[in-house]
C-alpha cells in the first residue's frame, strides 16, 4: 500500500492521484511510490490509458526542497538516479498518458508532467523549472525532455533563468497541448484517454516505444527499429481484427482483443 500516490481504475483509465497535502511537494516517499505506481499501471491489463493528476488546485509545486538542503554530495550521488527514475516513471508506462495539469508544476511536479504524452492545462496554471535559483539544475530529466519537447534554446532560457510560465506562453511553446478552464481540466484529460479504452493496446505500445527510442537514434536506425515494431504486430490478434474488419466493414469499425 501507498501513502502519497495512488492508481485508481474505472472504465479502463487508471489515474494516477498525487496526494500528499497541501502542495504535493515530492518527497522521496512520494518518488519512490509514483515509480510503484507506474509500474502497477504498466502492467495491469484493465488499465488501457493513464491520467496522471493532483487534484483540484496543484499537480506538484516541486521536490521537497527541505528534505535535500542537507544532502552531501556522495548521499545526493547515490540518490540521483533513484530520484530521476521516480520522476520519470510514468514515461516508462507502454500505454498512452495525459497529465491533467492544475495550479502548480514547478520544478519536479513539472518533471512529471513532462513525463506524460500530453498535458492537457487549467487557464491559471503555472508551470517552470526554478531550480537554478537554488543553485543546482533539474534532476529529475527536466533538462532532457524539455529540450526534447521544445528544443534547446527555448529549454536553456526557461532553465537558466528559472522563471515561472504562464498558460499563453505555455501553449505557443508547445510546452502543454491544450488549455482549457480549470474546472475541466480532468474532465478532458479523461475524454482524451478514453478513446483508446478499447484500442489495440500493442499497436499503442508499439507506436509509443518507436517514437520514444527513435528520438535517441538516428534516422536510418530509427527507421530499422520501426520496420522491426511494425512486422513484430502481424503476430498479434489486434492485427488481425483491425485488417479483416477494414477489408469488411470500412475503418474505425474493429472491437480490439488488446492483444
Amino acid at each position: 500500500m501507498t501513502e502519497f500516490v495512488r492508481l485508481e481504475v474505472e472504465g479502463g483509465i487508471g489515474t494516477i492521484r498525487l496526494d500528499r497535502p497541501p502542495m504535493n511537494a515530492v518527497n522521496r516517499q512520494v518518488n519512490v511510490e509514483l515509480a510503484q505506481v507506474a509500474s502497477e499501471a504498466a502492467q495491469r491489463e484493465d488499465v488501457r490509458a493513464v491520467i496522471v493528476y493532483g487534484g483540484e488546485k496543484v499537480l506538484a509545486a516541486g521536490a521537497d526542497v527541505k528534505e535535500m538542503a542537507d544532502l552531501t554530495y556522495a548521499q545526493m550521488a547515490a540518490r540521483s538516479r533513484e530520484l530521476s527514475h521516480g520522476f520519470g516513471a510514468v514515461s516508462e508506462i507502454p500505454k498512452p498518458t495525459v497529465c491533467a495539469l492544475t495550479g502548480y508544476a514547478l520544478g519536479g511536479g513539472f518533471e512529471i508532467a513532462l513525463s506524460c504524452d500530453r498535458r492537457i492545462a487549467g487557464d491559471n496554471a503555472t508551470v517552470g523549472l526554478p531550480e537554478i535559483l537554488l543553485g543546482i539544475i533539474p534532476g529529475g530529466g527536466g533538462t532532457q525532455r524539455l529540450a526534447r519537447l521544445i528544443g534547446p534554446a527555448k529549454a536553456k532560457d526557461l532553465i537558466f533563468s528559472g522563471r515561472f510560465v504562464k498558460m499563453p506562453e505555455a501553449l505557443e511553446l508547445g510546452i502543454v497541448d491544450e488549455v482549457v478552464a480549470p474546472d475541466e481540466v480532468y474532465t478532458r484529460a479523461r475524454a482524451w484517454a478514453e478513446q483508446f479504452a478499447n484500442g489495440p493496446t500493442r499497436a499503442l505500445a508499439a507506436a509509443k516505444n518507436a517514437i520514444d527510442r527513435g528520438l535517441g537514434m538516428d534516422l536510418r536506425d530509427g527507421l530499422d527499429f520501426e520496420s522491426e515494431v511494425f512486422a513484430a504486430l502481424f503476430g498479434t490478434e489486434d492485427q488481425v481484427i483491425g485488417m479483416r474488419s477494414f477489408v469488411e466493414n470500412g475503418p474505425g469499425k474493429a472491437q480490439f482483443l488488446g492483444r
